[in-house]
């Protein structure tokens, strides 16, 4: 079994997809469930002497299921390979059963220490090892296990998952009342969504997968969600005619910058050049207009001081992007009503969301809204907490209740579609935890609406390009003040990037 580097795939899967897939493997292809846990313990044991070579001393913490199991193997494994190892458990060895009950026998055969876990025991290691809960847990951890995890956090020596961090949900990322902060999380199988957003991205650190050798391809098991590639995205993105001219690139409305909010629609109007929209307007309040221009003498400005005087501007567009600065005075609500009349391609954020919340409003069909978890909880009639309490579930609530595309911003953005599609952003970085990046995100799905793209299509690799653009600036000179505005070459470059 390779050990290797690749990349991960990208289909990401829900806690009982994966048990289907187990069960395929066990029952059609014929692979013992006892082999398919030694598989899983030999590839955590490689990893780990992958990614920490120093390494001697291990201390592994098991439950009582497969997980613990595949902690036993991991123990046996690097026990035999003169590993100085000690095992603690919260489940006696010889009240396991079937395929975990072997494992820890394997251990015991191996001469591995082992005792009950002990809270107020300290232990020297170099690597802790995770074995405590697994993909079945749909519940706060209890009080034992809440112990274990916070004995493992407690420790400076870095921690290996095996196959999500203890107390994640594997569906939905979030944490059921306390979780392992891993370095690595090494998974097996399939990859579970709950990994890839929410607390669980944080909590999983770097995440290696195997499929334990076996071939899942006929399983006909459902996928939860894409996590989005950077080289499909693109194709979406159409090359340019060499006798093409602004026009066939679209003509996008940014529609904001209210007074004392006057940065954030200049700074979308600015990601819509930048992302290629062949002409780009600024629909503002007539201060914002001045000072847009003043920064970027490309676009076209129209300061406005009540909503129908937009209609010219507006009956020019291809494209609008509505709520970088709106406000949700009188001014921004007659904006967004002459925005909608329009019924054209459209990004409505930040204002225009919290406005769509208590007013009900026809979206045009193509249309795609941003929220953060705040917004998004207002838009459902709940909270901050309920949202990330279920990420792709409220991302596609959202994309139902208002019949459009929907990204739900956050640690592993999903993008979801009224059928109940899921696509997930494996970018970004808390560097992007400032002021600005929303209008940047809007601009850029805006800009690719006005290009032609359709609204999944534009919502994908926007909030894609949008992450990864944050990462490759963050690698220069860090992710504390790293501003929106920084984003925008390398948001060129990557579009440019076919």
């Amino acid at each position: 079994m390779s050990v290797a580097a690749t990349p991960l795939p990208t289909s990401l899967y829900s806690a009982d997809a994966v048990r289907s897939l187990d069960h395929y493997l066990i029952n059609t292809q014929g692979i013992a469930g006892a082999v398919l846990m030694k598989r899983a313990g030999r590839f955590a044991f490689e990893c780990l002497t992958q990614h920490w070579p120093e390494a001697r001393k291990l201390h592994i913490v098991c439950g009582a299921g497969n997980n613990g199991g595949d902690g036993y193997v991991v123990a046996a494994l690097a026990q035999a390979r003169g590993f100085e190892v000690s095992l603690r458990w919260l489940a006696d060895p010889q009240s396991l059963s079937g395929d975990a009950r072997r494992a820890a026998d394997y251990a015991i055969q191996e001469g591995v220490s082992m005792a009950a876990f002990d809270a107020g025991e300290t232990l020297a290691a170099d690597v802790l090892v995770d074995g405590l809960l697994g993909t079945g847990l749909n519940k706060p951890v209890g009080d034992r296990y809440a112990a274990a995890i916070a004995w493992l956090n407690q420790h400076d020596a870095p921690v290996l998952a095996l196959d999500l961090p203890s107390g994640i949900h594997a569906d939905t990322g979030a944490v059921q009342g306390a979780a392992v902060q891993a370095a690595l999380t090494t998974t097996f199988v399939g990859l579970k969504l709950g990994l890839f957003t929410g607390a669980g991205r944080q909590a999983a650190g770097r995440v290696r997968f195997s499929d334990l050798d076996g071939d899942t391809a006929g399983a006909g098991v459902t996928a939860a969600a894409e996590r989005l590639d950077i080289d499909r995205v693109l194709a979406s993105l159409p090359a340019r005619a060499i006798d093409s001219h602004k026009l066939h690139y679209g003509h996008l409305a940014v529609v904001g910058g209210d007074n004392g909010l006057n940065g954030a629609a200049i700074i979308a109007a600015e990601a819509g050049l930048r992302a290629g929209a062949g002409m780009v307007s600024l629909v503002s309040r007539p201060l914002t207009a001045q000072i847009a221009l003043t920064r970027r003498p490309e676009l076209m400005a129209l300061g406005v001081d009540a909503g129908i005087d937009a209609e010219p501007k507006l009956a020019q567009a291809t494209a609008l992007v509505v709520g970088p600065g709106l406000g949700q005075a009188a001014w921004g609500e007659q904006l967004l009503q002459q925005a909608l009349k329009r019924a054209l391609p459209t990004v409505l954020d930040a204002d225009a969301l919290n406005i769509l919340a208590t007013h009900s409003v026809a979206l045009p069909a193509a249309s795609v809204i941003t929220p953060h978890p705040g917004e998004a909880g207002r838009l459902l009639g709940t909270d901050t907490a309920a949202v990330q309490a279920d990420r792709p579930a409220a991302a596609v609530a959202l994309a139902q209740k208002y019949g459009c595309v929907a990204v739900l911003k956050g640690a592993g953005s999903i993008i979801a579609t009224p059928e109940g599609k899921r696509y997930l952003v494996d970018a970004g970085n808390p560097g992007m935890a400032s002021g600005g990046m929303g209008d940047l995100l809007a601009g850029i799905i805006g800009a690719l609406l006005a290009q032609g793209l359709s609204a999944l299509d534009a919502a994908c690799l926007g909030a894609l390009v949008h992450a990864l653009a944050g990462d490759e600036q963050a690698t220069i000179e860090g992710e504390r003040g790293l501003l929106a505005t920084d984003l925008l070459a390398s948001v060129r470059g990557m579009l440019n990037a076919l």
